[in-house]
């Protein structure tokens, strides 16, 4: 993307382009810097009106987020920016314009930041030669502890990665999963306040996913701040206090998936409806103009409802239910961050 260019495509469902909804072209205007006082900065990841350029080319553009504590997870494509924010906030790289702030220390003070950040990138890097033990224990060494200090933090550390068993293993024989493992127990030694990890899941089987998973929120509610990036969409909605939706360099959206949805009320909202008399309750919801579509499900047990106005579709099914159809079950099909973010940027390039 040339660095002048400043569309994106924004809620536009017929391709690449900017054309919104009525053939009207949109311009993307970002989010208000976030008004965080000075006080609640020291407790927040701050980005204000931040931009990186790699020469001409856009890394993240005018990014106004303001992270609290919790499990946030940067949602896109490759090429939409996650690891980029995540390279700024550890101050791998420095930001063209704008502030950043991480617990209230500038990412340009490494000696301060990575004393309370702990980051796991996604990139295999290690000396040769070593243990999964020896990998952690070096860093806590170089980090500054003692002897004794650091020997207990890597024990604890690849204790809780559930790495023990292979921690006196060369780590040129731990398969892709315990190479994962034993990154993120380098990350979390020396109890940092910051997680930043990059596709932390990646190669993990469902098992040791589904205990790296417990882990994240076993920290989340200790108090840290856990920044993750994945593709794992399913997992990314479930496990997340918020997400960052990200294309070609911009924040699209963020928060807390239920908000973002109310936020963009012209998605169409898929509602699965389990009833006695699916026929009958199809003819009475398309008398509505908040109703894009229903569908009858194979079994003929229920139908598949899009609207536009959930509120308004409650209200009316309490109005069928008193007119004698059986509803038995009602609930979301779609609240998820896969179809919030396809309907976002267009389904041409959704994350894998």
């Amino acid at each position: 993307m040339n660095a002048h260019d400043t569309k994106i495509p924004l809620l536009a469902k017929e391709g690449p382009g900017v054309v919104g909804r009525r053939g009207e072209t949109e311009t993307h205007h970002p989010p208000a810097p976030p008004q965080v006082s000075r006080g609640a900065e020291d407790q927040r990841i701050v980005f204000e009106e931040v931009s990186k350029f790699y020469g001409e080319v856009l890394g993240v553009n005018r990014v106004n987020l303001s992270i609290p504590p919790g499990i946030t997870s940067l949602v896109g494509p490759n090429g939409s920016g996650k690891t980029t924010l995540m390279n700024l906030m550890t101050g791998l790289v420095a930001p063209t314009r704008g502030r950043i702030t991480v617990l209230g220390m500038s990412p340009r003070e490494p000696e301060r930041l990575f004393h309370k950040v702990g980051y796991c990138t996604q990139f295999d890097s290690f000396p040769k030669g070593l243990t999964g033990y020896q990998f952690v224990y070096s860093y806590l060494r170089l980090f500054g502890h003692s002897h004794p200090a650091a020997a207990r933090l890597a024990e604890q550390a690849i204790e809780r990665v559930n790495l023990a068993d292979a921690a006196h293993r060369l780590i040129a024989g731990y398969s892709k999963g315990m190479r994962q493992r034993i990154k993120l127990a380098q990350a979390m030694c020396h109890k940092p306040s910051v997680l930043v990890l990059d596709e932390p899941l990646n190669g993990l089987d469902p098992l040791i996913r589904a205990e790296t998973i417990a882990l994240f929120r076993s920290l989340a509610q200790e108090g840290l701040y856990v920044i993750i990036s994945s593709h794992v969409l399913h997992e990314v909605d479930a496990l997340s206090d918020q997400v960052v939706l990200l294309s070609n360099g911009y924040v699209v959206a963020e928060g807390q998936i239920h908000g973002v949805r109310e936020e963009i009320h012209e998605h169409p909202m898929q509602i699965l409806i389990r009833c006695n008399r699916p026929g009958d309750f199809a003819s009475r919801i398309f008398q509505q103009e908040y109703v894009v579509e229903a569908r009858i499900l194979a079994d003929g047990h229920g139908l598949l409802v899009k609207t536009r106005d959930a509120d308004r579709f409650y209200l009316l099914l309490n109005r069928i239910a008193q007119s004698g159809i059986s509803i038995e079950s009602v609930a979301p099909a779609d609240d998820d961050v896969l179809s919030v973010y396809e309907y976002l940027i267009g389904a041409e390039e959704p994350p894998k």
